[in-house]
């Protein structure tokens, strides 16, 4: 018995439609990496806006309070604003809820990268305490110099980095959320997107100098030891 292999009026063989299949399948391959690379490099872009926009809250914060935000200036903060945020915590939500409390910000959208930490947009919901920045909606690590506040007497230093690899506190970086780009925030209100390196995920910030190295010949100096402050996970 032979087999019907006549097109039907107004449809399609099983060859047919297997090789238009085929095709739309090999073009969706082709498109994905490109569609995902653009996505990326959105992301890296919203993540150098947001920074602009910390910087200028930070330093704003910096000229009312005599430093960044640090131990001593949550105390400063809940004094004089009667506010009923926590700042007393050791973590960049913590550190950054400062600036809210404050009241020179009433958004938390400037602290949002996407990142391991941080992957769906703050829902700008601070009411009661416990929602204001809360553990997933800060993507942005927060240096300090130990337990203190970084001073903002030299141009060179940074002040916040992003995505961290894992919430790492040691420099490293995690290539996949900004299209293989961290992005570091500047004292100087500068902000930078420098290539991670794939053999130590640590990028370099000055010369062979990566971020958390210090002594001569980097961007801290002798004096200071710089720590990062990682994002609250979930």
């Amino acid at each position: 018995m032979k087999s019907n292999t006549k097109q039907q009026p107004g449809g399609f063989t099983l060859v047919e439609l297997l090789v238009v299949i085929v095709i739309i399948v090999t073009l969706a391959g082709v498109a994905y990496p490109k569609l995902l690379s653009m996505v990326k490099k959105g992301d890296q872009i919203a993540a150098v806006r947001n920074g602009q926009s910390m910087i200028l809250v930070l330093n704003e914060f910096a000229n009312d309070y005599g430093s960044y935000p640090d131990a001593d200036t949550a105390k400063e903060v809940t004094t004089k604003t009667g506010s009923p945020l926590n700042l007393t915590g050791d973590t960049a939500n913590d550190y950054f809820r400062q600036i809210i409390a404050s009241g020179i910000l009433k958004s938390e959208d400037p602290f949002f990268a996407k990142s391991s930490s941080s992957t769906k947009k703050p829902d700008n919901l601070m009411t009661p305490p416990a929602e204001c920045l809360k553990a997933g909606e800060v993507g942005f690590g927060y240096m300090m110099n130990g337990t203190k506040a970084i001073a903002n007497d030299d141009p060179n230093r940074i002040i916040a980095v992003t995505p961290l690899f894992n919430g790492s506190a040691k420099g490293e970086f995690d290539s996949g959320p900004l299209d293989q780009k961290a992005v570091l925030v500047g004292v100087d209100s500068s902000v930078k997107a420098l290539i991670i390196r794939q053999d130590n995920k640590k990028v370099v910030v000055n010369g062979t100098k990566t971020l958390l190295e210090n002594g001569e010949g980097t961007i801290w100096g002798a004096d200071i030891t710089p720590v990062i402050k990682v994002p609250k996970k979930k």
